[in-house]
């Protein structure tokens, strides 16, 4: 059987969200939050505009580009662009995961629009992007947390589409290359690539987006905390720090804590390259070892955040989908017992296997000795499998 590995990884995060906090952190970054201050005092304000101008300069979102911050994390974001944009033209929806299944079956039984193509594709694949048609509104997941499948670039879509692009992108902002041009909403959350705490969500818009906003009123009516236009005119402050509802100005404390670490390294680049670098130590270990594949079939769809894996020995891929799912099950507790990696099973609603997260706050060195432990894991397991 595999020898037990000796060293165990400095930081054994590897949760696809809330995912691990940046390299070095600790409660002493948040010792200059305004605690028990109002979010529309002086100070308030100020430190969530300060979150606004550093995503904008992190992310290198264009100038007229409206960032705001909104509530109830990514799935808050998109929400809110769905009721208000939605209705006026027909709608493409694509899904190749848990959550892009999730925003059809909002389009389809919540808001109950007609109009609307769904395009669909298995884990581990990604639907047909030739057949997309931007004389609709597209909505899909830039990358697909659960499924580790993203879509390879922008350059699908067109720049003169008559609709509009809104991209769930909460696992690729920081560490994938987004299109701005060919975006017009984009959406994410503190918690994943940054590792900030949960609860708050982050609403990009294009100017083709803002001109939506004012132009078309939705047929239904829309919950106070997705308003985000008065008399016909953008309301601007949301875009300026005056949030829709209370955040918590600890949970912004240490967004500005991740942003600020980020930019110390280089910004968007180093992130991106840290995440590569992550996912290539899962890639170079996957290449030499026999039991272990990718779920996503094709290298330049391949997640580089959310890197999920399947068992492929051909004993285990022999067994019934159960016992598969077990199995995988009993790999992540084995190491999660002996402290060497936690939150690597896959999505509940995913095939059975492992899920890494490989997002820039993560160390290649970590990711690494993680691999050692899932050697050893699998032999284990493998071993108790045959003796039971």
């Amino acid at each position: 059987m595999t020898e037990k590995p000796a060293a165990l990884p400095k930081s054994p995060n590897f949760s696809s969200g809330p995912c691990a906090k940046r390299p070095g952190w600790s409660f002493e970054g948040l010792k200059d939050a305004a605690l028990g201050r109002s979010h529309r005092a002086k100070i308030g304000k100020a430190k969530l505009k300060l979150a606004i101008d550093l995503t904008r300069e992190v992310l290198q979102v264009p100038a007229d580009y409206r960032i705001g911050i909104v509530p109830a994390s990514d799935t808050g974001a998109v929400e809110m662009a769905m009721w208000s944009l939605l209705g006026g033209r027909p709608v493409d929806a694509l899904a190749w995961e848990s959550f892009g299944e999730g925003w059809v079956t909002d389009i389809v039984k919540q808001l109950k629009l007609k109009d609307v193509r769904v395009l669909k594709a298995s884990y581990g694949e990604i639907p047909d992007l030739a057949s997309v048609n931007f004389d609709h509104d597209v909505i899909f997941t830039w990358n697909g947390t659960t499924s580790g499948v993203r879509v390879p670039n922008g350059g699908w879509i067109p720049a003169n589409r008559a609709g509009l692009t809104i991209a769930d992108a909460t696992s690729a902002a920081f560490a994938q290359r987004l299109d701005w041009p060919r975006l017009d909403v984009t959406t994410f959350s503190w918690q994943k690539a940054l590792g900030g705490e949960g609860g708050h969500g982050m609403l990009i818009l294009s100017p083709r987006a803002v001109e939506r906003l004012e132009s078309y009123t939705p047929p239904w009516p829309l919950p106070k905390i997705f308003r985000m236009t008065k008399g016909g005119k953008l309301i601007e402050g949301i875009f300026e720090g005056e949030t829709i509802n209370t955040p918590s100005m600890l949970c912004v404390e240490d967004y500005l804590d991740a942003l600020m670490w980020a930019k110390s390294i280089g910004g968007l680049d180093a992130m991106i390259a840290r995440a590569d670098a992550n996912a290539k130590a899962l890639a170079d270990w996957v290449a030499k070892t026999g039991w272990v594949g990718f779920l996503a079939k094709a290298e330049p769809i391949r997640s580089n955040t959310s890197v999920c894996l399947k068992v492929t020995d051909p004993a285990i891929a022999a067994l019934p989908a159960e016992a598969q799912a077990a199995f995988a099950k009993k790999i992540a507790a084995l190491v999660e017992k002996e402290k060497a990696g936690y939150d690597i099973g896959a999505y509940r609603d995913a095939p059975p296997g492992l899920r890494i997260w490989c997002g820039a706050t993560v160390e290649s060195a970590d990711v690494a000795l993680l691999t050692q432990w899932l050697d050893w894991a699998f032999a284990t397991a493998k071993a108790e499998l045959a003796a039971a």
